[in-house]
């Protein structure tokens, strides 16, 4: 799993990364994960010098400028507090990512070190911090989307335990779980049409199961996905996990 050796959670203190889709679109996904996190009793830090985590250069093979991005983020996230992370994406970069492209750096010590204290948001609360239910209500059938980079680590199951846990909430699993969305990133702009396609292919098998919203752990799929759907006509509900989590603690009055 890319999350193993994990720094231990000892303290009640983290810093949040938000991302650059939480800056540029998603701000909602920003506040919602400060309100779970103290809910949660956790006391959030968000430095301000923060920027990107690298993964947009590193996956476009410009790996000297992600390694610029990289160190920036390893000073702006110094110390020995936990980096919570509401993207899958930018988690793998920090936990799996950076490491491949700082194997031959000398600072490869630094890079791994940030890396070990690095979650995504439902890992973090599931794994990290042993949260195995959460209180509260949501009344709706959700389609929950992994995304690819949360393969290989804690993030697909705790997410879904969470959501099952919610009263009110109806999973509904549907065909291709486990296909890509088509995004990718820079994928989706090169080859447009291959990632619309493949989009078009996901789109298909969330609507069989006919969820009132579409879940992600990662903004960038739900941006492609909601955009898609609505380009074509037919438009779908999508909330990150974060939303959903705030909003039946606000719904119960828990928050």
């Amino acid at each position: 799993m890319l999350n193993q050796g994990r720094t231990p959670i000892t303290g009640q203190r983290v810093q949040l990364m938000a991302t650059c889709l939480c800056d540029a679109f998603y701000d909602d996904v920003a506040a919602a994960t400060v309100e779970v996190l103290e809910h949660l009793g956790q006391e959030v830090i968000f430095p301000e010098g923060q920027t990107c985590c690298g993964q947009p250069a590193f996956n476009g093979g410009d790996w000297d400028a992600s390694r610029k991005v990289v160190r920036h983020t390893v000073r702006t996230f110094a110390g020995d507090l936990p980096v919570i992370v509401p993207s899958g994406s930018c988690a793998a970069m920090l936990s799996h990512g950076a490491a491949l492209e700082f194997e031959k750096e000398k600072d490869l010590g630094e890079i791994v070190a940030l890396g070990r204290r690095t979650w995504e948001l439902a890992d973090f609360i599931v794994n990290g911090l042993g949260v195995k239910a959460w209180p509260g209500r949501y009344d709706a059938t959700v389609a929950f989307h992994r995304s690819c980079h949360s393969r290989g680590t804690g993030s697909g199951e705790a997410a879904t335990a969470l959501l099952e846990s919610i009263a009110g909430v109806t999973l509904r699993p549907f065909g291709e779980g486990e296909q890509c969305c088509g995004f990718g990133g820079t994928f989706a702009v090169t080859f447009p049409h291959i990632s619309a396609a493949m989009g078009d292919l996901k789109l298909e098998h969330i609507r069989a199961v006919q969820p009132d919203v579409l879940v992600s752990a990662d903004m960038s799929c739900l941006m492609h996905l909601g955009g898609l759907a609505t380009k074509e006509g037919q438009p779908i509900k999508t909330l990150h996990l974060a939303q959903v989590l705030r909003d039946a603690l606000k719904k119960s009055g828990a928050a």
